[in-house]
């Protein structure tokens, strides 16, 4: 596998491609770019398989990427590099788009980069990077990007009922399609809650979609009933913030 590194800062590119050389000898080449313009030139002539990306440049940040090329031109990975941006880092976890946060931490680079390189697809890449164009476009989330066995699973917000724990698996029960299984633990979605699709946490092992609550009920400990007639507990300590919001509905 081959990388690029992208990011106008020299230090930042000195201390990635050190780490990047100690702890992943998967990777036989790294190159390096100053700016975005640089780096599309670079991917044209290397053809890398794996792309560092940082966002805050000064000429031209690094989401203007998908500017240089069309929908299906993109067939490297792309983990994007930012100490900013809280709401790219939304958008890069409902569409399950790798990202490390400056400063950079050696650990998390090689688990980034391990996990791309065991999880290589070109036929997923430009599914979820489609994805990711249109959330940073519209500044909306209307899906968000399940990783199943064979790549990601896009599914749409609105369609999505109720997540349960079960261990170091997530249980999505949808409207559409019935129960779905996600070897990631529900803490891996807690994003969701800030998608402003109208999720709730009642309870650490349950987040539900507020659209579709059908009672609450002060009693037994106290629960909701969901239009698929699923029971949900509300924790004594989040009964009080529960109320206040149903209140407002």
């Amino acid at each position: 596998m081959t990388a690029l590194i992208i990011d106008d800062e020299p230090k930042a590119r000195s201390l990635l491609r050190n780490i990047l050389e100690e702890s992943c000898d998967f990777i036989s080449n790294i190159y390096e770019a100053v700016d975005l313009k640089q780096g599309v030139e670079q991917i044209q002539q290397r053809g890398p398989q794996l792309v560092f990306l940082d966002i805050e440049m000064p000429n031209e940040q690094g989401i203007k990427i998908f500017d240089y090329f069309k929908k299906n031109e993109i067939d490297f990975e792309i983990v994007f590099t930012t100490a900013y941006s809280q709401y790219a880092l939304q958008a890069f976890e409902m569409n399950a788009i790798d990202y490390i946060l400056k400063p950079l931490r050696p650990k998390r680079v090689v688990e980034v980069a391990k996990k791309v390189h065991s999880d290589f697809n070109k036929a997923t890449i430009n599914l979820r990077l489609e994805e990711l164009r249109e959330s940073l476009k519209t500044k909306t989330f209307n899906k968000i990007g399940l990783p199943i066995s064979d790549g990601i699973l896009f599914l749409p917000l609105d369609e999505i009922i109720h997540m349960e724990a079960d261990g170091m698996y997530t249980k999505f029960y949808t409207s559409n399609d019935g129960k779905k299984v996600v070897s990631k633990p529900l803490k891996y979605f807690e994003h969701i809650l800030e998608s402003g699709a109208g999720f709730y946490r009642p309870h650490r092992s349950h987040i539900f979609n507020i659209n579709y609550l059908k009672q609450y009920v002060k009693k037994d400990g106290n629960y909701v009933v969901l239009e698929n007639e699923h029971v949900v507990p509300v924790s004594k300590d989040k009964r009080d913030e529960f109320v206040k919001l149903i209140s407002t509905l």
